[in-house]
């Protein structure tokens, strides 16, 4: 007896052929059964083997769930097992551990190890303090005793690449920032990553961005690695089945330099494994960006190795503010002043000389990426607070500054100050138009870049990537259609799917895991971002509800249905070797 059949679907199967109608039927967590045809219907209507339950599927469409290759979704799965709102959206599988930052593995001899680890990732990654210190056990201390502390618990399916980062600081101790391992803590480093592969990690993650800072305000560990140490760590990963590389440089935010392609190129051939970098920026302001940052990948494959770019397939709003850490922060010379106490930092704001001083850093070739921000102008007034400010919301920052007389840089200034800096600023994308959307269209026709970057699960009160997967089917089902849908659903989910070698997931196929999400083609879409409190001590995060999203099944059984979670935790950790297959760079 099956499970549960979904009767009369549109069948989109993830391999990019054409869809079709269909029976599906479930047993076991599988797709035990497809029905095309009703010549094998019996009377009533009914396949021969009978279900336990069953739907209607008749108008929706039925795809395989999709994939997210870049979460940060670590720490939150323990209080939100449900990954939150990603699996509302179709995602059933995420990968975690990226950008060289994990909870695992703690030194057992340094408690402390603990507390640094939590502030490095409520700095860097945008995760509130509280909810870290609350919401997660932090019982384990090796990679595999993490892994086991998220199992059976989980609504999602999810693997986690090792954080270079935790390595360092477990063999290394607060040497790690500032140091350079000796023989003896490379090999423990060495070692760390075996045993943690061994567990089921899917390799190792690392950053060298100069973007990255600890808790203290120092550059994370792995910064301070040199290349012998990355390539000796990438040569471990190579010697594991089903295992892959990620990593950040700097010039993943505008350009990388030579030294940095040079460098991914002997990490991905070393290896012999996959490695891939977020995230690619397409806009038409910078039409060379895409052509030479994808020559890395030239190069990778002519060294024997593999370098897949990661790129958003929608326009991520981030919200802004002067008086909390956010991407302003990070431009050059802005840290400094952002930092001060509130008082002193609006005091500093006023002074013509720093607001002159902190735009001239904003337009440096510094910014990079961060360019992208600075048209002060362009920013919407979001959230206010002081009386003075009423009637601001929604309004543009030119549009207030042509009526005050005042250029637009100190009216925003002036408009935050009032808030005591509490005002919520949205900076309109200047990579809308339709140059941009074409210059994308043809990048994801590129081998080698993949859709993904979502950063869920982190930056939580600033940006919510998550729903990129439904936005992007509605955009091209009903918006800009610039791909069709099975060639959407199969970015979603079959082709990051076969980058990880995910062993039977990624394709709606007989055998296959019963990862399934049915929606509404007609409606599929995600909602405006709005700001919920639901992290552990009443912590603000952006949500995104799902529009069109019937259901959402993991390994066969329901997670989702009509945007409610059902509470089910059918989800598993993925460990590599287990459940996923090797990809070597030879394959493609």
């Amino acid at each position: 007896m099956l499970d549960h059949l979904i009767r009369r679907a549109t069948v989109v199967d993830g391999t990019g052929a054409p869809s079709y109608v269909a029976d599906v039927g479930i047993r076991d967590g599988r797709i035990a059964l497809i029905d095309r045809g009703r010549a094998t219907v019996k009377a009533g209507g009914r396949l021969g083997e009978r279900a336990r339950t069953e739907e209607d599927g008749a108008g929706l469409v039925l795809a395989p769930g999709f994939v997210d290759p870049h979460t940060h979704y670590d720490a939150q799965l323990f209080w939100d097992p449900y990954a939150a709102p990603s699996m509302s959206h179709g995602v059933t599988t995420v990968v975690g551990g990226n950008c060289g930052f994990t909870l695992a593995p703690l030194n057992p001899a340094r408690p402390a190890d603990a507390d640094y680890t939590r502030r490095m990732m409520s700095k860097v990654e945008g995760m509130s303090l509280t909810a870290l210190e609350e919401g997660a056990p932090w019982t384990w201390s090796s990679f595999g005793d993490y892994l086991d502390a998220l199992d059976g618990r989980i609504a999602v399916n999810a693997g986690f690449m090792v954080g270079h980062c935790a390595l360092r600081r477990y063999a290394m101790g607060p040497d790690a920032v500032g140091g350079t391992p000796d023989e003896g803590r490379l090999r423990q480093m060495t070692a760390l990553l075996h045993d943690a592969m061994d567990a089921g990690a899917w390799g190792l993650s690392t950053t060298r961005s100069t973007t990255h800072s600890d808790g203290d305000g120092n550059p994370v560990p792995s910064r301070h690695a040199l290349p012998g140490e990355l390539l000796a760590l990438a040569r471990a990963v190579g010697e594991h089945e089903g295992t892959q590389l990620e990593a950040i440089v700097a010039g993943c935010l505008d350009r990388f330099s030579r030294e940095e392609a040079d460098l991914l190129v002997e990490l991905t051939a070393a290896a012999g494994r996959p490695l891939n970098w977020n995230v690619l920026t397409i806009e038409s302001a910078a039409p060379e960006r895409v052509p030479h940052q994808l020559a890395a990948s030239e190069r990778a494959r002519a060294a024997g190795g593999r370098i897949v770019a990661l790129t958003m397939p929608i326009l991520t709003p981030m919200n802004m503010s002067l008086g909390t850490f956010c991407a302003l922060n990070l431009l050059p010379g802005w840290g400094e002043v952002l930092s001060l106490p509130v008082p002193e930092r609006i005091g500093r704001l006023r002074e013509p000389a720093v607001r002159a001083a902190l735009l001239r850093g904003a337009a440096s070739p510094a910014a990079a990426g961060f360019r992208r921000l600075t048209d002060f102008g362009r920013y919407v007034i979001g959230d206010t607070y002081a009386k003075e400010n009423d009637g601001l919301t929604g309004r543009v920052v030119n549009d207030i500054a042509a009526e005050r007389g005042t250029d637009p840089f100190a009216t925003l200034v002036d408009v935050c100050a009032a808030d005591e800096l509490r005002t919520v600023l949205w900076p309109m994308p200047t990579d809308n138009d339709p140059a941009s959307w074409e210059l994308r269209r043809r990048a994801w026709d590129h081998e080698d870049v993949l859709l993904g970057g979502s950063d869920a699960g982190a930056h939580l009160d600033r940006m919510c990537g998550a729903p990129y997967t439904t936005r992007f089917i509605g955009d091209c089902l009903r918006g800009r259609k610039l791909v069709p849908l099975e060639r959407a659903v199969r970015m979603l989910s079959d082709e990051p799917a076969r980058l990880f070698g995910l062993r039977g997931r990624g394709r709606i196929a007989e055998g296959w895991c019963a990862d399934l999400v049915l929606f509404d083609p007609e409606r599929i879409e995600a909602a405006p971002a709005t700001l919920v409190h639901d992290l552990p001590g009443d912590g603000a995060r952006l949500d995104s509800r799902a529009v069109g999203v019937v259901s959402v099944r993991v390994n066969g059984v329901e997670t989702v249905r009509h945007d409610v979670v059902t509470g089910a935790v059918p989800g598993r950790v993925l460990r590599s070797g287990r459940d996923t297959e090797t990809v070597t760079t030879g394959n493609f």
